[in-house]
């Protein structure tokens, strides 16, 4: 019998051991090559991120003091110059906005009506970007042309102002020009304001060539944003502001206020751009400094109601001010020129548009929805302003014609004087909120309350002249296309009119 525990009695032969398939060792061995491959790629791709990150805050290519054309601050900044370039696209839409260039008058009839005799009852579309700016106003049919029957037209040069970085170098060479020993390049534009002002619209045609650009925001030396026209200056310093201590982020948005604003060509001095702000920014604020300052003053006298009409350009600037985006310190660069990256680089995207037609990288910021939910929540906001817009608008135009049919009765001057004064300050308020951009989201509640003044107001002028009428109902004519509303209003402009009364 065999005896197990016996030490001397030999061991089992161990099982062979097996070893790595060949194919599986190419395979770790190809994985590892990758990955090495990956990690140098990511390292040499963090260095150049680095490098781009570190461009400098100055110029390589010095910028000239008034250098207006924008390639050439390009040089330096060429993401932003390359973003900015994208302003040329005029096919961009929305709902409500975009570059496209919409026309309001094919659109709204109503307000054929409502600018009858004046310019923006005959052109009157949506701006395109900024890349556009000269060639938009010098095609503009509001701009009074020369004709070969009256070669020296003349127009306000005040329209140039907010069109091209040559205006502000227009205006300091005008400034050296009146104040020789001065060397302040702000100064000097502000010493040739009044004479760029007066000067008239055709005469500077050859000097100012480029669209919006670099030098109308930004110092050339540093970069840092500064304002180069004098009615924001102006303004600001009315209520008390000195706009060289506004903070970087309100810059952002004091270097859009210098355009998209409320203004007037007041006619003394000759032309000269003026913000009407010293009482503030909101709707009563204006019509009050108009009746302190300027009570006389009116754009035009409308042809059918004979009311001395205030029209409003597009106070974007003052609507946004009493908005919640404002209220949180939200500027206008935040939304329609977010920040981007290229590389390491971080930079503020100079395609100025529409956040609708950018929603990741401006509303995104903040509002952490999906793109189709803001999108809903936006157009819905927008689509009850322009209802209530409407309202107002038809409104007004009855309000114009009953006003009409009461001086066909042989009402007075006298008599009509109350319902004249009213439609003056509702027209106001419906185009404070019509001429915005935004259709009313800058701040909608404030849309709301303006729009509501203006359409009780033009409710008031209809009683009113129903008493005059003492219960006569006008026969109101067809104004539903802007073919059949221009043929009407031409009738008004030349003095003739048309039947209003049965």
């Amino acid at each position: 019998m065999t005896d197990d525990t016996n030490p001397t009695a030999p061991s089992p032969a161990p099982a062979p051991k097996k070893g790595i398939p060949l194919w599986a060792g190419l395979v770790i061995l190809a994985l590892t090559a990758v990955a090495v491959a990956l990690v140098g790629l990511l390292a040499v791709s963090i260095g150049e991120r680095r490098q781009e990150a570190l461009r400098p805050g100055f110029a390589v290519n010095p910028v000239g003091e008034w250098e207006t054309d924008p390639a050439a601050w390009g040089l330096n900044y060429p993401n932003e110059y390359d973003t900015y370039k994208a302003t040329a696209d005029s096919t961009t839409r929305t709902k409500f906005g975009g570059a496209a260039p919409r026309d309001y008058l094919d659109e709204d009839p109503n307000q054929v009506i409502l600018f009858a005799g004046f310019g923006f009852g005959k052109d009157y579309k949506q701006a395109r970007g900024h890349m556009h700016a000269v060639e938009d106003v010098v095609n503009t049919k509001r701009v009074k042309n020369p004709t070969p029957e009256h070669p020296d037209v003349f127009h306000p040069a005040t329209c140039w102002t907010c069109k091209s970085p040559d205006v502000p170098s227009k205006m300091a060479a005008l400034g050296r020009e009146k104040e020789k020993d001065e060397t302040d390049p702000l100064k000097q534009i502000a010493a040739g304001a009044e004479a760029f002002y007066a000067s008239n619209f055709h005469d500077l045609k050859k000097d100012i060539t480029h669209p919006i650009g670099c030098l109308d925001c930004h110092d050339p030396k540093t970069m840092k944003l500064r304002i180069t026209r004098p009615a924001l200056r102006e303004a600001m310093a009315s209520i008390g502001r000195d706009v060289d201590q506004a903070s970087h982020q309100e810059m952002r948005s004091l270097v859009c206020a210098q355009c998209h604003v409320q203004y007037y060509f007041k006619t003394s001095p000759k032309n000269y751009l003026k913000f009407p702000w010293e009482g503030g920014h909101r709707v009563e604020d204006m019509l009050a400094y108009y009746e302190k300052h300027d009570g006389a003053f009116a754009d035009w006298t409308h042809p059918i109601s004979k009311t001395p009409i205030l029209k409003c350009r597009h106070p974007d600037y003052e609507m946004y001010s009493t908005g919640v985006h404002a209220y949180r310190n939200v500027s206008c660069a935040d939304c329609h020129m977010p920040y981007r990256t290229a590389g390491g680089a971080k930079f503020t995207d100079h395609h100025i548009q529409s956040p609708l037609l950018n929603i990741a990288n401006s509303c995104a910021v903040c509002h952490r929805w999906s793109e189709s939910d803001i999108r809903e929540r936006v157009e819905s906001i927008q689509a009850k302003v322009h209802a209530a817009k409407l309202q107002a608008e038809d409104a007004l135009v009855k309000a114009h014609f009953d006003v009409a049919a009461a001086m066909q009765a042989g009402a007075s001057d006298d008599d009509l004087a109350p319902a004249r004064a009213l439609i003056r300050t509702a027209q106001f308020r419906w185009d404070y909120v019509s001429a915005n951009n935004g259709m009313g989201f800058h701040s909608p509640q404030e849309s709301m309350r303006i729009l509501g003044d203006a359409a009780r107001q033009a409710m008031e002028v209809r009683l009113l002249t129903a008493r005059l009428l003492k219960g006569v109902a006008p026969v109101y004519p067809d104004v539903s296309t802007r073919a059949t509303a221009a043929a009407v209003a031409k009738t008004f402009v030349d003095g003739q009119g048309v039947k209003l009364l049965p």
